[in-house]
């Protein structure tokens, strides 16, 4: 990753390009695979790499969005605007991914669940939890990673009111938690120079976002420079004809890195 932006937008921004975004990813859904026999090893182990690979797949984007669940129609509309504008291509979970929670059910109903009692075993519950929250949090840590830029949706539903400060704030999502502290965390890369794009597909939910269990997280957004609408509607106006990472380039100059030596 080499730079991060704080991004303010309302819900119904750039809403005439959520058509545009369903397009772009929806345009190959991946197959995931509903067994586990495709990962069952010799000995009866699971392959973790295996799943990974199929169920969070890396991918070839620009743009790394994370968002809250419910700004999923905001985020893939900004994704369009944004490869309607400059032709860059955007990565989000939810077009690109399986839904852990499916891979969970798979193996949950296989190692977990006791036919006699009827019930699902706890501790290996939480097993099987932690070997999947963790893929995922490996994958997402990558393709951030892999991306040259990060936008963060602002919004009501992903940072919470209370008690919120300049830069700083305050979040009810795990993920979020864990992809903003993953982007301060990870070190700034060299622009990188090549077009990348690969095709979208699948569903990916926060579940604990829908859950009568909240725990919140403080979150630093300090070292994101900050953009409302009009900032991206300026970075618009301000390319002729550059296109791709170019475009980014521009963005770069309109909006350089805080005086603080953030991103």
């Amino acid at each position: 990753m080499y730079r991060g932006f704080n991004v303010t937008l309302d819900s119904d921004d750039f809403a005439s390009d959520l058509v545009v975004g369903k397009a772009v990813h929806g345009a190959i859904k991946n197959i995931f695979r509903e067994t586990l026999d495709p990962y069952l090893r010799k000995d009866g182990i699971l392959d973790a790499t295996k799943m990974q690979a199929n169920w969070f797949p890396q991918v070839q984007a620009d743009v790394f969005i994370s968002h809250a669940h419910k700004d999923e129609d905001l985020a893939i509309a900004l994704a369009g605007w944004l490869y309607k504008s400059f032709e860059l291509f955007s990565f989000i979970d939810s077009c690109a991914w399986g839904h852990s929670n499916a891979l969970l059910k798979a193996i949950d109903k296989e190692y977990c669940y006791n036919a006699n009692s009827q019930t699902y075993d706890y501790d290996k519950r939480n097993y099987s939890t932690s070997h999947v929250h963790i893929m995922l949090a490996t994958a997402l840590t990558r393709m951030m990673d892999n991306c040259e830029c990060l936008f963060f949706l602002n919004t009501p539903a992903s940072i919470t009111v209370e008690e919120t400060v300049r830069d700083q704030g305050q979040t009810l999502s795990p993920w979020i938690y864990h992809e903003l502290a993953m982007s301060q965390l990870l070190r700034p890369k060299k622009k990188t120079r090549e077009n990348r794009f690969n095709k979208y597909g699948g569903k990916l939910e926060e579940s604990l976002e829908k859950s009568d269990l909240q725990i919140i997280h403080r979150v630093d957004l300090s070292h994101l420079n900050t953009m409302e609408v009009d900032s991206l509607i300026e970075w618009r106006d301000a390319c002729q004809n550059q296109k791709g990472l170019q475009a980014l380039d521009v963005l770069y100059e309109l909006r350089p890195p805080r005086q603080d030596n953030r991103i």
